[in-house]
């Protein structure tokens, strides 16, 4: 956005919302001084650098969360943390799977349910590309059940033979399933061509307490950890790393959410690392089907496309 762009938004904010639309534009100034500082900040640490042979994603979330709900599940007993190499989901993608990790790619299965790898990767990228988003889209919630992500992941252990394999969940990316703040991600809040308005967002203009949210966000958090328990009884795997692709700042240095900014509280990620062994206790419903027609439209309008 140029200086012009900026002084046009900010004139035609404040005739809308008088003193909140210079608050806006104000933040928006400052986030946009942030983003010039990241070629100041770690470059992090590739995950294919590390050892393992599945990878569990878990988008956007804070280590201090999970360390909140590690001592529930059995799986969570290996604490570390990384330093991812993005601030965002698309960031990540693009600093993750590149041309320099092609050899561990051709081997790589990725199961995921983030439409940001519509601009990242094609088929012809990977050893095999699920794009879960594409047809397990759920009006109802406004984003990618975890168990529509579940039943492919646990398909592809079963099904395919690679050398690693990448499973990507939205969650506990808002918005919550068990703990919806908003109407979601849905064809309601997105039928007037405006994006969706996170509770990160909604919360740094005081409109939601931070309890609400973080209650919110470690239900989510819940919610694909009971997901995760599930894969890991119907894959087989002796190394299982658990982490995420960037995590979310909850007001740190001002910051809400996870713009391409470089601060320890967004780039900061979990990682844990178990095992997995099949016991054939859950058989896969959800089955890839042809894209449904107005999902690119949807997704265009939160910026995912």
């Amino acid at each position: 956005m140029t200086l012009a762009d900026w002084l046009s938004e900010t004139r035609e904010r404040i005739a809308e919302d008088g003193t909140r639309g210079i608050k806006e534009s104000i933040h928006e100034l400052y986030i946009g001084g942030l983003r010039r500082t990241n070629p100041l900040y770690s470059r992090g640490e590739h995950v294919f650098e590390r050892d393992w042979d599945v990878l569990v994603v878990l988008d956007a979330c804070r280590v201090d969360l999970m360390s909140e709900v590690a001592g529930e599940y059995p799986f969570l007993d290996e604490p570390d943390t990384l330093v991812s190499v993005g601030s965002s989901s698309i960031q990540w993608m693009e600093r993750t799977f590149t041309e320099h990790h092609d050899a561990e790619l051709r081997d790589t299965v990725y199961v995921t349910g983030n439409p940001f790898s519509k601009r990242v990767l094609s088929d012809e990228d990977l050893l095999a590309l699920d794009e879960v988003w594409r047809y397990g889209w759920d009006d109802e919630t406004g984003t990618i059940p975890g168990r529509h992500v579940t039943d492919r992941a646990i398909a592809a252990g079963r099904e395919q033979d690679y050398e690693r394999l990448i499973v990507h969940y939205m969650q506990p990316h808002f918005p919550s399933i068990p703990e919806p703040l908003t109407d979601g991600m849905n064809a309601q809040t997105l039928g007037d061509g405006e994006g969706w308005d996170s509770p990160w967002h909604r919360l740094r203009r005081g409109e939601l307490d931070e309890e609400t949210v973080w209650s919110s966000y470690r239900s989510n958090l819940d919610y694909v950890l009971e997901e995760v328990g599930i894969l890991l009884e119907n894959l087989e795997a002796e190394r299982v790393a658990i982490s995420a692709d960037h995590a979310n700042a909850a007001g740190e240095a001002g910051v809400y959410g996870h713009p391409k900014v470089p601060i320890r509280a967004i780039r900061e990620v979990p990682w844990y690392e178990t095992n997995a062994t099949d016991t054939e206790t859950y058989d896969p419903k959800l089955e890839p089907d042809a894209e449904r027609g107005d999902i690119e439209e949807k997704l265009g309008a939160l910026g995912y496309l």
